[in-house]
């Protein structure tokens, strides 16, 4: 056995588990020739079903040449089962071999027979066979409508294909300047260099200006210095004070002054001074004439 035969075998086993009962060999010597029934609408074995469900009918012949899939494609025909006038049959044997075509080199049957269903499935309407005007306008107008849906459809397609690569585009440019970074030469060291000086004396300058700040808030007026080693007064008691002494309301407490007694206490610091001395040393002197 050949390793086309073999591998011929192989496809129709593949195809008779798919398609089952819908799936015949005629000729079970080489050359090999299959047969598929192929409808819009598979309904299994319920034939009623399927009569009322499909409009449109094939079976899908192929002979298979002996040198089939490595070199030759299969040899392809249509017999009408139902619905389908010979302008269908040769348009549809067209979307066949077509598919056919764009399989070579591979085992092609099961995407010929999708790409026949496909076609019966968007034209499973009544009266195909009919040969009268009004029929062939109406499917006229059925496939400009159609392949108007398909236009846009691929538009759309095409257009999400598009916005993805843009997208992808400006990915992989981000990631390349990234891995690339910016060359290092005489001039963009310079560049550097000087913004990074620049941005250091900056820095410095504004932690100076904070620094100063920081010593300003924390520095003492005289007032305030006086206040907290002498623990004389403050200016609220000082205001209440001379307002209470205005009014003659009450006596001035020299706790509520918060004025301490103690430094006025001792009379011996006063007994030293001699105010009279000074004083008759001052009549005593004869003024000048």
């Amino acid at each position: 056995m050949s390793d086309q035969q073999e591998e011929q075998e192989m496809e129709a086993e593949a195809l008779s588990a798919i398609f089952d009962t819908a799936f015949e060999i005629r000729s079970s010597s080489q050359p090999f020739i299959w047969a598929v029934k192929l409808v819009p609408v598979d309904c299994g074995d319920n034939a009623e079903e399927e009569e009322a469900a499909n409009h449109v009918m094939v079976k899908l012949v192929v002979n298979v040449p002996l040198d089939y899939p490595e070199v030759s494609s299969p040899e392809l025909d249509l017999e009408i089962v139902k619905g389908l006038s010979e302008d269908n049959k040769k348009e549809l044997l067209a979307v066949a071999t077509e598919e056919a075509e764009a399989n070579a080199g591979m085992p092609a049957v099961f995407a010929v027979c999708e790409a026949v269903r496909n076609w019966l499935a968007d034209n499973n309407v009544k009266g195909l066979d009919d040969a009268s005007m009004h029929a062939q306008m109406m499917r006229k107008q059925k496939e400009a409508e159609r392949q108007k849906a398909q236009a846009a459809q691929q538009f759309e397609s095409q257009k999400k294909k598009d916005e993805m690569t843009e997208a992808e585009k400006e990915e992989l440019a981000v990631r390349k300047r990234r891995e690339e970074g910016t060359p290092v030469n005489d001039s963009t060291f310079a560049s550097w260099w000087s913004k990074f000086q620049q941005e250091q004396e900056e820095a410095a300058l504004a932690e100076g200006a904070d620094n100063a700040k920081g010593d300003d808030d924390e520095k003492l007026t005289g007032f305030q210095i006086f206040s907290e080693k002498a623990g004389v007064f403050s200016l609220e008691k000082l205001e209440a004070a001379a307002e209470e002494l205005e009014n003659d309301t009450s006596a001035l407490d020299p706790e509520e002054l918060g004025v301490d007694e103690d430094l006025f206490d001792d009379d011996e610091d006063f007994d030293d001074l001699d105010f009279e001395s000074d004083d008759e040393d001052d009549s005593d002197e004869e003024p000048d004439i």
